[in-house]
């Protein structure tokens, strides 16, 4: 008899969030253990790009980039551009395997002084895994992957704020249509879901001595859509429906020089994994996806307690040299009962007139961490300026000017 199939499933979920459990959780573990609140398709929460990738996965309210679309598209609305293409790649978990990888293309285009449109598309490949007998046979080998398309539509709200609307499509393949002899619960298929992100932005800056400040915040409410089944409907997962919350704060130094700092906030809107009476756990299957948004802030076993545990905080300063060179460092923390991802991230930039280069290194705290020597490239193209045609940009100021660059 072959192996059944969702086990393997558990295992690839486990490798991916470095979690120690995403299974059983005993009833004396509940509010005082391990209780890592476990979704399908977490990929969707991985940092896909290198800058705020250097800043310890912080990016919502950091300023406008190609690369906004995964953060807050909202900041679209207030990008200095009229148009850009950036990709990235990620090799994952290599202190594991060699083989799994993330790739991200994300765009903008330019409708007028106020409003964007984006797209990106999310690829993940989670390398080869061979299906085997209780033998230890190979009877079936898969290549399984993942992925998402998304399109956002930005729009200034007011010389301050804006605000997003991303829809997306997402695909997971984790069986490559493999099914056992004899059928059963191991004939499993691809799993589909629609989603739709709902995001603000929001910045005001100052001069004094002759040096710019801005302050800017960010909201992101991401993956709000059905859950998903890999067995034609009989069990439906919910996917990482999640709250972004942050700020930022950018001030010059000099003619030269400047610095920014920012910090986020994260927190899985999903009901919390619950402890049942014969020692297994489970969500409830039946909890809509808004009931589980609004009671995953007061779901948790271990009371107000454990759901502050549930919030992941990360943050990082980037400096930039003369608007080419960028040094950034971050730091990401989780607490040790729900997942335990502590790291600290260093990065570098260099832009230049009309492309963009940038990579980021993960720095686990622990020993033996499967994240450590992650690297992301990250590589951008501000097509506005291709040709030396230069493009128009972003609305305009908070003191009312136009904003150009050529």
């Amino acid at each position: 008899m072959m192996k059944n199939f969702k086990s393997i499933v558990v295992a690839v979920l486990m490798m991916f969030f470095v979690s120690n459990v995403i299974g059983q959780i005993k009833k004396d573990e509940v509010g005082g253990g391990q209780n890592i609140v476990s979704t399908a398709v977490p990929f969707l929460n991985i940092a896909p790009e290198s800058r705020a990738g250097g800043l310890g996965d912080a990016g919502v309210a950091i300023s406008p980039d190609i690369n906004s679309q995964h953060w807050n598209p909202a900041k679209y609305a207030f990008i200095d551009g009229s148009m850009g293409v950036s990709f990235s790649f990620t090799p994952w978990l290599r202190e594991l395997v060699n083989d799994i990888n993330m790739y991200y293309l994300s765009y903008y285009y330019r409708l007028g002084d106020m409003q964007t449109l984006s797209a990106s598309l999310r690829y993940f490949s989670l390398g080869n895994i061979s299906f085997t007998d209780e033998s230890g046979n190979v009877q079936f080998e898969a290549k399984p992957n993942e992925f998402a398309f998304d399109l956002a539509y930005s729009r200034v709200l007011s010389d301050h704020f804006s605000g997003a609307v991303a829809f997306r499509y997402i695909r997971s393949d984790l069986s490559n249509n493999y099914s056992s002899p004899g059928g059963g619960s191991a004939q499993l298929q691809a799993g589909n879901s629609f989603a739709a992100d709902v995001a603000f932005y929001y910045r005001t800056s100052w001069h004094k001595n002759r040096k710019e400040s801005e302050f800017t915040a960010g909201i992101n409410i991401s993956n709000i859509g059905s859950k998903i089944s890999y067995d034609g409907g009989t069990t439906k997962e919910f996917i990482p429906t999640n709250l972004k919350l942050g700020v930022a704060y950018r001030m010059e130094l000099d003619e030269y020089n400047m610095i920014m700092a920012t910090v986020d906030m994260n927190k899985l809107l999903v009901p919390s994994v619950l402890s049942l009476p014969n020692d297994t756990t489970a969500t409830n299957d039946n909890t809509s996806v808004i009931s589980g948004m609004f009671t995953s802030f007061s779901d948790a076993p271990g009371g107000f307690s454990e759901e502050l545990q549930e919030i992941r905080l990360s943050g990082g300063i980037e400096y930039w040299y003369n608007k080419q060179f960028a040094l950034r460092v971050g730091y990401h923390h989780e607490n040790v009962n729900k997942g335990n991802r502590k790291f600290a991230t260093v990065g570098l930039g260099l832009k230049f007139n009309i492309f963009s280069i940038d990579a980021s290194y993960i720095i686990p705290m622990q020993a033996n961490n499967p994240l450590a020597n992650t690297i992301r490239f990250s590589l951008g193209f501000d097509l506005s300026k291709y040709g030396g045609k230069g493009g128009s940009v972003a609305y305009k100021s908070n003191r009312g000017r136009s904003r150009k660059r050529h």
